[in-house]
């Protein structure tokens, strides 16, 4: 394979679109995070993953531009057709990654290193863009060529992979098990049996497993999917605007994804053809690592019309577009969300509040050291690194063995036989026997209570914290109750 990639893409479409110099620190952040960065951020410490609020903080010169994949897929159709004048057959992966068989170019243009540089040189002149060029025995090993810019011999695919970090998989959870396994490098993965990884860590680890060791990223088993599978759409009126091409993808992705989920099948190579009023013919392959969704289909389709329809030569609005899924896998492999939720529709969703109200507006819960049951949880911005300030697992002395399952903070009124409210005393004792406990306006006879437990905490400021905690039973269910200055409140329900 011959892979094709333009550095920091995100960040060079996002500076054309806005006529942005790339002399300045540019980073593309997706929610709270950067998930792009220019040459010149990179050199005032700016890079991926790192909070958009850390980078302001670091460089305040920092230029942010939102994450835009239909913007990236755009700007890239030129980049795209440049290459496709020089070595036809291309599949897009991504905006800024394309790759193409490399029989072809390499035959036409006698080596390797010479095809890379006609390519290289051929879109500089046409687009003005900066490419990079790698090739290997496999698509995921000619992409890291690419980025680093190398021609891997015939054959010595898992050698070039051998030294390289596990950090290079595509797969977080399974690149921070690995490395709590030990196993740090690409090499030191393949060495693991084929059947232990499948055993232990089931499908998704296993097409990784495959990467490491230079293989496809499938066993060659795809099927070539059946003409009738395509679908097609001749429109009244041609389609001429954004807005139009994006109902009209959404319509034959619904229709394509049906075709293929009552056959048991999902696509991984999108054909993408269209036909203009003019009879101009326009043709793309997007290729996906994994089977597309309903969502992937119409999110390929909207990016590849967007960028026919923005394109200068184009003369006549698109009249018809077809569908047609060049590589089929099993459908199995295609798994929806837990509960069956659309969970990039709900990553959308969190991002289009977060950005209307801020990033706290949203918040998620991450267990986190503490003795009492709301001092285990804090709530951190979503899309934050979810990571505990302290170790859950190690117990704080004082800790309550067993947190309630609803957490609280009502007022409550806990009383003796005779009426009396029931207090703490110096040394640690209740001042007589609970009989009643009411909370939220209803009143319980109380049949059995645990404790007190101290809290004393902070005990070296000027507002120390003291308080005490009790277990208390009714007939009905058990309480969690905590008196502070001289006042009983509800800290919890246990069910």
């Amino acid at each position: 394979m011959l892979a094709v990639w333009c550095p920091d893409w995100p960040v060079v479409a996002a500076c054309t679109a806005t006529g942005t110099g790339q002399h300045v620190p540019v980073a593309v952040v997706d929610g709270n995070e950067i998930v792009s960065t220019s040459a010149v951020a990179r050199t005032e410490g700016i890079r991926r993953a790192m909070r958009k609020r850390m980078a302001e903080s670091m460089c305040p010169e920092l230029i942010t531009f939102e994450h835009d994949p239909q913007r990236d897929a755009r700007f890239f159709e030129p980049v795209a057709e440049a290459v496709e004048e020089l070595a036809p057959g291309i599949e897009v992966v991504q905006p800024g990654l394309v790759a193409v068989p490399a029989q072809g170019p390499i035959g036409y243009f006698k080596s390797a290193e010479q095809a890379a540089e006609r390519i290289v040189d051929h879109i500089a002149t046409r687009t003005g863009t900066e490419a990079q060029v790698g090739v290997a025995d496999s698509l995921f090993a000619a992409t890291k060529a690419a980025h680093r810019n190398v021609i891997v011999p015939l054959n010595r695919t898992a050698e070039f992979l051998r030294p390289l970090g596990v950090h290079e998989l595509d797969a977080p959870e399974l690149v921070d098990l690995l490395r709590r396994l030990g196993l740090k490098t690409l090499g030191a993965f393949a060495d693991v049996p084929e059947n232990a990884v499948a055993s232990r860590f089931g499908g998704p680890a296993t097409r990784q497993h495959r990467l490491a060791r230079g293989l496809p990223e499938r066993p060659l088993d795809k099927r070539r999917p059946a003409p009738e599978l395509a679908v097609t759409e001749t429109f009244d009126e041609p389609v001429e605007r954004i807005d139009a091409a994006a109902f009209a993808a959404k319509i034959l992705s619904e229709r394509l994804h049906e075709n293929l989920t009552t056959r048991s099948l999902a696509c991984t190579r999108l054909g993408i053809h269209a036909r203009t009023e003019n009879d101009e013919e326009l043709h793309r392959v997007w290729r996906a690592a994994e089977p597309l969704t309903p969502r992937g289909i119409a999110d390929r389709v909207r990016w590849q019309l967007d960028g026919w329809l923005t394109r200068e030569r184009l003369t006549s609005g698109i009249r018809t577009l077809t569908l047609e899924p060049v590589e089929v896998v099993n459908g199995t492999a295609l798994q929806l969300g837990l509960w069956g939720h659309d969970d990039e529709r709900a990553v959308r969703a969190l991002l289009h509040v977060q950005g209307l109200l801020g990033s706290d507006s949203v918040l998620t819960p991450v267990l986190d050291g503490g003795r009492g049951p709301k001092e285990q949880v804090r709530l951190v911005p979503w899309g934050d690194e979810r990571v505990a300030a302290q170790n859950p697992d190690h117990p704080w002395p004082g800790r309550l063995t067993r947190a309630p399952a609803t957490l609280a903070d009502d007022p409550a009124d806990l009383r003796d036989a005779d009426g009396n409210e029931i207090g703490v005393t110096g040394r640690l004792e209740l001042t007589a026997k609970p009989q009643k406990l009411a909370v939220n306006g209803r009143t319980q006879e109380v049949i059995a209570w645990a404790g007190p437990w101290p809290v004393d905490e902070r005990w070296w400021a000027q507002d120390p914290h003291r308080a005490a905690r009790i277990q208390v039973q009714t007939n009905d269910q058990a309480f969690l109750l905590i008196r502070r200055n001289k006042r009983w409140f509800l800290e919890g329900v246990y069910d």
